[in-house]
């Protein structure tokens, strides 16, 4: 099971800030125990559990990086061409198989290995075949080791290629497999427990929808979320606005499950009851964030099992997910870096906001003709409006200092192909 120290999280104000939480989350998260392997082919997204290093160089040999022929450069002339006969022929996959002589040329394509003796290659396009490719006339001026690829040159053996704590993409797992593995050790899934809070909350495809209601578009962007970051994922449905029924959903989801997640029933409200069943049953470390969107978001514990309640407004979800639950995830999860880039780009419009809270704006970037980029704002700014984050590139990240935005100020501008997987 994941867990956290005896005193994560611990808080003594009313509101806390976003860079306080986000320490709590990277000074306090222990990661899970246990690893186990898994086939390149299933490794995406999966967090690598320990070092990789390299058994073997990469290439294993000399080899060419043209087509044309490979000669001792001491066989060629310094001030004229060289006639050359061609004594053989050496393909990717098919070497020469002997030790090359001197004052010969060995016709040789991209990839082959080098023939032992030749170091030199001359690319094809500045060569003369002659004598139905018995002969080949070559040009003066040639470096010595030109278009000869070392053997290590990608890597040595040895040498440590992948760290534990890496997050496995495309990339990574080619280079396992260039070296030769096909497996790598990773952490297991974290197992998350969704679900939904709320009377008026609705399957989508119930019809008639029932005065009031509305369909569930969190469960369903969480769910993805989660999926993405490699997460084994338990739906649990949608609960209703009953202390009772929340207090027993979450004990039964802290079975089992190595973090809670539920979306809903964080405010103060009477209908808002999930709050009050984490007290009941576990410890709520903060629940009231200075952030816009999302202010009532809540990190606890049920029992060793780590909880975080988001808001009940799909875009205050999807913010405060990226911007904390990610980060929590991850950590939980092994990665050693869970933090994603913000990018420096210049504010295409003007913004009021209250200092001592951090905002995240919904905006599309436009090219500014003069090879940088302008961050245009969403026209409305409501928690609720999901078409925003559906129509823009990112968010805008207004820290607590900030008071008001005039055209032309820089901003930093968190992509959402930095959060979203």
């Amino acid at each position: 099971m994941a867990q956290l120290s005896d005193d994560c999280f611990a808080f003594g104000g009313e509101l806390m800030t976003v860079a306080a939480a986000l320490e709590l989350l990277r000074a306090r998260t222990v990661a899970l125990p246990g690893s186990e392997p898994a086939p390149l082919a299933e490794a995406a997204g999966r967090i690598l559990a320990a070092d990789i290093t390299a058994p073997r160089d990469v290439p294993p040999h000399d080899n060419s990086a043209v087509d044309g022929y490979a000669v001792c450069h001491a066989d060629l002339a310094a001030d004229g061409e060289t006639v050359l006969p061609v004594g053989g022929r050496a393909a990717a996959g098919h070497p020469l198989g002997r030790p090359a002589r001197r004052g010969e040329a060995i016709r040789i394509f991209t990839g082959a290995p080098m023939p032992d003796g030749p170091d030199t290659v001359m690319m094809q396009e500045d060569c003369i075949a002659e004598d139905g490719g018995a002969r080949v006339r070559l040009r003066p001026g040639l470096k010595p080791g030109a278009n000869r690829r070392r053997a290590g040159e990608d890597v040595r053996t040895g040498s440590v290629v992948l760290r534990a704590g890496c997050r496995l993409r495309a990339q990574e797992i080619g280079l396992a497999a260039s070296l030769g593995f096909t497996a790598l050790p990773v952490y297991r899934r974290l197992r998350v427990a969704l679900l939904s809070t709320g009377d008026e909350v609705r399957e989508p495809g119930t019809t008639p929808l029932p005065p009031g209601a509305i369909y569930d578009a969190n469960r369903y962007a969480l769910g993805v979320l989660l999926c993405g970051l490699g997460c084994a994922v338990t739906d649990l449905g949608i609960r209703p606005d009953r202390l009772d029924a929340i207090r027993e959903a979450l004990a039964d989801a802290a079975a089992g499950h190595d973090l809670v997640m539920t979306s809903g029933g964080m405010s103060t409200g009477e209908e808002d009851h999930v709050k009050a069943a984490i007290e009941a049953q576990g410890s709520l470390h903060f629940w009231r964030l200075a952030i816009k969107p999302g202010r009532p978001v809540a990190l606890g514990q049920i029992g060793r099992v780590p909880f975080m309640g988001l808001p009940g407004n799909p875009v205050a979800v999807m913010v405060t997910f990226l911007v904390l639950a990610r980060p929590l995830l991850l950590r939980l999860a092994g990665a050693a870096e869970a933090l994603p880039r913000t990018y420096p780009v210049a504010a295409g419009f003007e913004h009021r906001k209250k200092q001592g809270r951090r905002e995240y704006l919904r905006v599309r970037l436009e090219a500014d003709g003069r090879g940088g980029w302008v961050a245009r704002k969403f026209p409305r700014d409501g928690a609720g409006i999901l078409t925003s984050m559906v129509e823009s590139d990112g968010l805008a990240v207004l820290d607590e200092s900030v008071a008001g935005l005039a055209a032309g100020d820089p901003i930093e501008f968190l992509p959402f192909r930095e959060v979203m997987e």
